[in-house]
């Protein structure tokens, strides 16, 4: 479940605590976050009457079906499998979850797997094998409920003989520290792995597959999203190939990766009989978020404006752009303009921090000076990159604050430091995981 301690106040940080709008600033930010509670999600699309599970829509009669499997996939797994296995108790339902991190008591009737984030390491291995063990030899009474949500490429991995353990964790690594797009990302492991990019629907057929999805891609392509274990796989071998290159990484990742991305077959596609019995229901997403954040801020006096999803890019350009819009823009005051997506960071210095933190410490020089503003970065799932900060705030009054501590925002910003900086100043968010994920926000006020 969300962490019950996720009240408006755990959102307070040095300039919200002081500044005279902080308190409405963090309710805002907390109904961004409980608008895609996972529990509620699955409450809202997954019902049971009688011995007919209806998912959005569609029916499944259970006193015909055979074995019920769940299978638990990502940071949100143990809040999304708490309500369906109370649901479906009666039926007996059994299962595994892959979450990243294992849980201080035992889940009835589930096996617990942790996997590792952001790289893939054994134990993502182990949960890889455990997925295939539990989906295999299935027949077509049998229903497997998947609940997919941020984090779930890398937390599960079975990859294509030939590959190792230690190759993809190379791969992931140089994707990662060059800026790669995580769709990107998504597209290569897809295409080196078993169970991504339909495999999971394909190893688990004939029987039925239903699939909750917490989205935490931009724009939320089923492919993308945990890289699609369930879903058809639009892009092809020479797509990810074409990552490699635009990365310039050929001549980085091993031989066996190459080979493989070269000869394997093809990933199964839309239109292929194996998704025939397959359902994909995304539960929660960004955009779900951001509407939600809007209509708080409504009522809370301000005139809201959504600047779209789709947000990606590097980290420190898209502060750029923001800052921009913050400075020209002739939205009736005061406002709040939110924004959704993931943006990414290029690695050049070896200072601590994440893609949200990034950016609000290019903000710094951005914002500098100006009156009556606030910009704050959020994480959904409270944890940015590898911190504990869930993202920052940044004022005009920042940059002086800063001053006055003997600190400027430039020598952290070539460092990748936003940690440090922000850390310094108070103003990091820390409000814990929060056991969802759809991706990032950013929250722009001005009064």
């Amino acid at each position: 479940m969300v962490n019950s301690m996720l009240r408006p106040e755990s959102f307070l940080t040095h300039t919200l605590v002081h500044h005279p709008h902080g308190q409405a600033v963090t309710r805002i930010l907390a109904a961004a976050i409980h608008a895609v509670e996972p529990q509620a999600a699955i409450r809202r699309f997954v019902k049971l009457n009688g011995n007919t599970l209806e998912v959005d829509g569609q029916k499944y009669d259970l006193s015909e079906t055979g074995r019920i499997l769940i299978l638990g996939l990502g940071k949100a797994s143990l809040s999304m499998a708490q309500p369906l296995a109370d649901m479906l108790a009666p039926h007996s339902p059994r299962g595994l979850l892959i979450p990243k991190v294992n849980f201080p008591f035992p889940v009835g009737g589930f096996e617990i797997q942790p996997g590792d984030h952001p790289v893939p390491g054994q134990n993502s291995l182990q949960a890889g094998a455990k997925a295939i063990r539990l989906v295999h030899g299935l027949n077509e009474n049998d229903l497997v409920i998947c609940l997919i949500s941020g984090g779930g490429s890398a937390l599960m991995t079975a990859p294509h003989a030939g590959i190792s353990l230690p190759e993809l964790q190379q791969l992931t690594s140089l994707l990662l520290a060059c800026g790669a797009r995580v769709d990107e990302i998504n597209t290569l492991r897809r295409h080196l792995d078993q169970l991504k990019g339909g495999g999971l629907a394909r190893m688990a057929s004939p029987a039925r597959v239903v699939s909750l999805i917490l989205s935490d891609v931009v724009n939320s392509p089923l492919e993308a999203i945990a890289s699609g274990p369930t879903a058809p796989d639009p892009s092809t071998r020479a797509d990810a190939l074409s990552v490699l290159e635009k990365y310039g990484l050929q001549e980085k990742v091993s031989a066996p990766i190459l080979a493989a991305l070269k000869s394997l077959p093809e990933t199964p596609k839309p239109g292929d009989a194996v998704f025939a019995r397959t359902q994909n229901v995304i539960v929660g997403s960004n955009l779900q978020a951001a509407e939600s954040a809007l209509r708080q801020a409504r009522s809370e006096g301000f005139h809201p404006h959504l600047l779209g999803n789709d947000w990606q890019g590097e980290a420190r350009d898209v502060s750029r752009t923001i800052g921009q819009v913050l400075k020209t823009t002739d939205a009736e005051r005061p406002f709040c303009l939110v924004a959704g997506g993931e943006t990414t960071v290029t690695l050049r210095g070896r200072g601590h921090g994440g893609r949200n933190q990034e950016l609000a410490l290019a903000a710094v020089n951005e914002l500098k000076g100006m009156d009556n503003v606030l910009l704050v970065t959020l994480a959904t799932d409270g944890e940015d990159g590898s911190t504990d900060a869930a993202g920052a705030v940044v004022s005009g009054e920042t940059f002086q604050r800063g001053i006055e501590l003997g600190i400027r925002p430039d020598p952290f910003l070539q460092n990748n430091d936003s940690y440090s900086y922000f850390n310094t100043l108070g103003d990091l968010l820390k409000v814990g995981a929060t056991s969802t994920n759809v991706n990032d926000l950013l929250f722009c006020f001005r009064w």
